[in-house]
């Protein structure tokens, strides 16, 4: 009999902990006529629908058989779209919520789910605090000198306790969601530095770099799902790293060695930088790229990839690799119109703008004339230009109608009539008009341009050469 009841006590305790799974919130909305709401959450910069109900009984209910991954969600009221925040955490998704839709988050019942209580008595205790703060700054903006000081010390006073509350829930509740929330919104306190003005600003914008997320665990697989995350994050990579591939690979780097812990979190930022620097239309950020498939998807650190994605990712940067800013042009064996040959090192310039073409290209027809002047401007200061026509076989005759046609015949004009060179898989070019910038040794100074911006680069590239 011993051995049969405790027997029924372990199994009513496995079905306890399988009654516990997925998650189940029943929803009260008073004041609230339609029949649906909504459960969205965050990610990244967007929001995105994870749920909707129908009203059934008086009531609302989010079910599923899977749990919910961890953040803030939102409770969304259509047809107006008004919401108020929910917070999910793992172990703790079986709950009750009631509120009223005249004041979402105002008079908010709560029921087993000790996470959501501690968030909405901190949100209670912020509504509270609030119009007392806009009422004192609104007094300080009328009030005379001697009147403004004494209302200063009160919205100080305020402040404080506001912190003092905030560090009390940072005490006792460390691990929770509502802290990770608190964290995110502490500013990075800056010392005094000496020196002179310029020096004690990249002390101080070297010291805030490097503090920047002291507050903030990008480990935190909850954040992920939050307002706070990504906000941060773009700010650190697009506004505190200097806009170069170079620094930006370390702010990466940086970045996604914290997030490691939080896999998903990872995987979201890895994923979206490689995208987004693949499709950069800023000169030279496929260099970040390349950093990140040779450091993360060639190094089998991108583990949801498959096999067949991977090959393909890594081929497109060892395409892109050798043609980055700064490598030297690889060189290709073209031939003149009398069929001599000529490669792009035997070029003795200063400068070389490396220029495919095609003649049944609509935008280089229209910006065949700003070439043309560009290098009737500029030839004189060390520029040459090698104009690739990308027409083969029997419709390279082509390529010499329209260069005698649109008198393009200044400049070093070759075709490469049997692909011989494989400059089109070298260069990458996939469409056209392609440019290239070579210096002296052939080394890339940019890419990937318009002939409308040759006379600005080059402008700039020539004052540089006097500075320096």
């Amino acid at each position: 009999m011993r051995f049969i009841f405790i027997g029924l006590l372990m199994l009513s305790n496995v079905f306890i902990i399988n009654a516990q799974e997925g998650y189940q919130l029943d929803i009260e909305i008073s004041n609230y006529s339609n029949d649906k709401i909504v459960l969205g959450y965050h990610l990244g910069d967007k929001q995105y629908i994870q749920d909707t109900c129908f009203i059934d009984n008086g009531k609302y209910q989010f079910k599923g058989a899977e749990s919910l991954d961890p953040g803030v969600y939102l409770l969304i009221l259509p047809p107006e779209n008004n919401y108020c925040q929910i917070l999910i955490e793992k172990g703790e998704q079986h709950f009750s919520f009631k509120t009223d839709a005249k004041n979402l988050t105002g008079n908010v019942k709560i029921k087993g789910s000790p996470t959501n209580k501690l968030f909405y008595d901190y949100m209670a205790y912020l509504n509270e605090a609030r119009p007392k703060v806009t009422t004192i700054q609104k007094k300080i903006e009328t009030a005379s000198e001697s009147e403004k000081e004494k209302l200063k010390k009160e919205l100080s006073k305020v402040n404080e306790e506001v912190m003092n509350y905030q560090q009390d829930i940072l005490k006792k509740h460390p691990k929770s969601l509502t802290s990770a929330i608190i964290n995110a919104g502490q500013e990075v306190k800056i010392p005094a530095y000496e020196g002179n003005e310029k020096e004690k600003k990249q002390k101080q914008y070297e010291f805030y770099k490097t503090h920047y997320f002291d507050y903030i665990d990008l480990g935190d697989e909850r954040l992920l799902r939050s307002p706070v995350l990504d906000k941060r994050v773009d700010y650190y990579i697009n506004k505190l790293t200097p806009q170069h591939p170079d620094s930006i690979n370390v702010s990466l780097d940086y970045l996604l060695t914290a997030m490691a812990p939080a896999e998903k979190t990872y995987k979201y930022y890895l994923v979206h930088y490689l995208n987004h620097y693949a499709k950069s239309k800023i000169v030279g950020m496929d260099a970040v790229y390349v950093h990140l498939v040779e450091n993360y998807y060639a190094k089998g650190k991108a583990m949801w990839t498959d096999e067949e994605q991977v090959k393909k990712i890594i081929d497109n940067a060892n395409t892109l690799k050798p043609i980055l800013i700064g490598k030297i042009a690889p060189d290709i064996k073209m031939q003149k119109q009398d069929k001599t040959p000529i490669s792009l090192h035997e070029i003795d310039s200063k400068y070389t703008v490396l220029f495919f073409w095609d003649p049944d290209c609509g935008h280089c027809k229209k910006s065949m004339p700003e070439m043309i002047k560009f290098y009737d401007d500029y030839k004189d200061k060390g520029i040459e230009v090698f104009s690739v026509c990308t027409k083969v076989m029997d419709k390279v005759s082509e390529c010499w109608e329209t260069i005698e046609e649109k008198k393009m015949g200044k400049w070093l004009n070759v075709v490469d009539p049997f692909n011989q060179s494989r400059y089109k898989s070298i260069y990458d070019v996939k469409t056209t008009p392609r440019i290239f910038v070579l210096d002296e040794n052939k080394k890339i100074l940019s890419k990937r341009i318009g002939v409308e911006q040759l006379p600005e680069l080059f402008d700039q590239i020539l004052k540089n050469e006097i500075e320096n």
